[in-house]
């Protein structure tokens, strides 16, 4: 790489990861030589990009647009310039900005187009023009709002004419209504120069903001935020993530404060948030919210055609719907900046939206609608795609595997152990792998009733709902009856079989609002429609499901010598498992029983301290056994496939049960033929 390209990766970089600079991959960045033009390519984000994020193209043919003849028909238009900017990419595999024209067209040899909160409160508010010369400086070349792309291009292009007609030089800074700021220079110190410069002036002049710390969700959200993300499912699950601050409260206090802040101000809010947003004061009862809302939905459905992405309830905060975990985190990003634009353009004459026709042309454009894909990224079909999964006991073992391979299969996922340490690990280990879907960890004791139900609602929070809760976290103290005392088996006991109990208990809640909205929408014969099915989009004949899954053991199925306390626990959690299926049948939930033959790769087995081959040696479990691996042989010896379970084993089970719709209240052995069911 040579050093201009690192220089030019370097600031890249540097701007993207800031959000007050550009969210979501936004803006572009460009390096020119005299027969060359690098330009951001479509679908790189700022923050994460590497010389393969740009496109390179031929400067001598990209001069041709500057003078091509097109046709007067704007989607016609567009497709001629698409030939003729493909004709001039040395780089095919990647898309070069819609902007490269408007990058050749300047002509220092770097620039950097940004969308800064601080710049955009100035550029989105009504008296903007009166404030460029004394905030920007004399030099700066404003432009009001024009259509981006093409248009963009040729009035950038007659006014930088005009420009030099007084100027040896072109302007530092080129700034466009409702839009963003471009920044050229030389080098990169000194874009970072103008920049850095122009963000301290607008810094300490900017009027301050209420805190947009997020604070407390109400706990109310875990009864309202399932059966609204079921609403919004229509064609396949959603994602929704809901936030609250002091900014986010004071555009939910009233319809007027919402006023403020109902239509778009940029290209991007429409890109990623859509033109339309719902809002509702929430006066009443949360059973009157969820009522009102279903029938806020569907109006708004009717009157723009498409489903909310935004919705702002007072009370509650500002919630995002996305296709994925990222594309949710994206939309609130995207909203809550704009709300401080439009904090700041009250020091500028007060918020200035884009008119119906700009908006229209953005939203029915090929170029934004390309970059709207590849930011939503593509989710796959499998089962498991885009499930907001709960693993209990996952922070190692035999739950962390489980997690991992859910998680790889596009899950999002719930960390829930109490273990701080491993858990926290194993989520910056999912969060680096840089995936469409999401993880966290909550700190979970699954003996604790009061902390189940704080896992709901922060799940609630992060997804929107839960479509798998996977009851794995187990302890087992083997013993027989001369050395097994009280405490050991209340213990043994409160975990593996009450603890269960306690987890269902709090997500049958959850999943049986999710349910409660699909009979909302039953027609008048009985049949559900606009139901989602499992992970595999809209479906008018399966419906929806959820799964509880109880990480049982073949130690349930048959009983365990000198392991009675474990074995106890685990058979009455099978009768758990067929009682909780009848019960929870009628609402589209599956309770079913997984039942793992022996991990002897796992540290529940193999720990050298307190793993079980260690237990059971100290206990006589294996007659003559003498050492460690004559235990774990004469376990071996038992399975008729000659192997422990391995988690790829159970992973596979875990999402036949998810995929089967006819399957409830069964006890599933994955034992290599260990136990063999009568």
């Amino acid at each position: 790489m040579n050093k201009d390209l690192k220089d030019l990766v370097e600031i890249s970089r540097y701007y993207g990861k800031n959000k007050r600079a550009v969210i979501a991959g936004g803006g572009n960045t460009s390096l020119k030589t005299k027969d060359r033009l690098w330009v951001k390519a479509s679908g790189f984000p700022l923050g994460t990009i590497d010389e393969d994020g740009f496109a390179m193209l031929d400067r001598e043919k990209l001069m041709g647009i500057s003078t091509g003849d097109y046709s007067r028909d704007p989607f016609e238009r567009e497709r001629e310039i698409k030939v003729d900017l493909t004709a001039a990419n040395l780089t095919p595999e990647r898309r070069p900005s819609v902007e490269t024209s408007l990058h050749d067209l300047i002509r220092y040899r770097f620039v950097v187009h940004l969308h800064p909160t601080l710049v955009n409160g100035i550029m989105c508010g009504n008296d903007v023009a009166d404030h460029i010369a004394g905030i920007f400086g004399e030099d700066a070349l404003y432009l009001p709002y024009t259509d981006p792309g093409y248009i963009l291009f040729k009035e950038i292009k007659t006014q930088l004419e005009k420009y030099r007609q007084t100027s040896e030089k072109d302007p530092s800074i080129i700034l466009i209504q409702n839009h963003g700021i471009f920044v050229g220079a030389d080098s990169t110190q000194e874009i970072r120069k103008i920049y850095d410069g122009l963000f301290d002036k607008l810094r300490k002049d900017a009027s301050e903001i209420p805190p947009t710390r997020d604070t407390e969700v109400n706990p109310e959200i875990s009864n309202i935020l399932p059966a609204i993300r079921m609403m919004l499912s229509e064609g396949g699950l959603k994602t929704l993530r809901v936030r609250n601050n002091g900014l986010i409260e004071h555009f939910a206090a009233s319809q007027e404060d919402f006023s403020r802040i109902s239509k778009p101000f940029t290209p991007d809010i429409i890109t990623y948030c859509k033109s339309n947003y719902l809002y509702t004061e929430n006066k009443g009862t949360t059973g009157e919210l969820i009522v009102e809302m279903e029938k806020r939905i569907n109006d708004f459905k009717v009157a723009y055609g498409y489903l909310p992405k935004v919705i702002l309830i007072r009370g509650i905060g500002l919630i995002g719907s996305g296709e994925n975990a990222a594309d949710a985190d994206i939309i609130l990003d995207i909203y809550e900046d704009k709300m401080q634009i439009a904090w700041h353009s009250e020091s500028f004459g007060g918020p200035h939206p884009m008119t119906p026709e700009q908006i229209q042309f953005i939203d029915t454009w090929e170029v934004e609608n390309y970059r709207r894909m590849t930011a939503t990224g593509d989710s796959g079909k499998g089962i498991v795609d885009q499930r907001t999964v709960i693993v209990t006991g996952a922070a190692m073992g035999f739950g962390a595997g489980i997690a991992r391979g859910l998680f790889d299969m596009g899950a999002n996922l719930v960390i829930a152990d109490i273990n701080e340490e491993e858990g926290r690990k194993n989520k910056q280990e999912f969060d680096g792998l840089g995936k469409k879907n999401q993880a966290i960890f909550i700190h979970t004791d699954v003996s604790d009733p009061a902390s189940l139900e704080n896992l709901m609602h922060e799940t609630v929070k992060a997804f929107g709902g839960v479509d798998v809760y996977i009851s794995n976290a187990g302890i087992l103290k083997a013993g027989g009856l001369e050395e097994m005392d009280a405490d050991s088996f209340d213990l043994v006991t409160k975990i593996n079989y009450n603890a269960y109990f306690y987890g269902v208990k709090a997500v049958s809640r959850i999943m049986k609002l999710q349910h409660s909205v699909i009979g909302m929408r039953a027609d008048g014969s009985g049949n559900e429609t606009g139901n989602v099915s499992a992970g595999q989009g809209a479906s008018d004949t399966s419906g929806y499901f959820s799964d509880i899954i109880q990480i049982n053991s073949k130690s349930g199925l048959s009983g365990s010598k000198k392991n009675f306390a474990y074995a106890g626990g685990k058979f009455g959690g099978i009768g758990l498992t067929q009682s909780f299926a009848l019960e929870l049948a009628p609402f589209n939930i599956k309770v079913n029983s997984i039942c793992p033959g022996n991990f002897f790769e796992g540290p529940l087995w193999a720990d050298p301290e307190k793993g079980l081959f260690v237990q059971y040696l100290q206990a006589g479990k294996v007659p003559g056994a003498k050492k460690l691996e004559e235990v774990r042989q004469y376990y071996e010896s038992q399975v008729p496939l000659g192997r422990g379970c391995r988690v790829e084993d159970v992973i596979k089970a875990v999402s036949y049960i998810m995929e089967q719709e006819y399957e409830t209240g069964q006890a599933i052995p994955v034992t290599g033929g260990q136990i063999m069911l009568n």
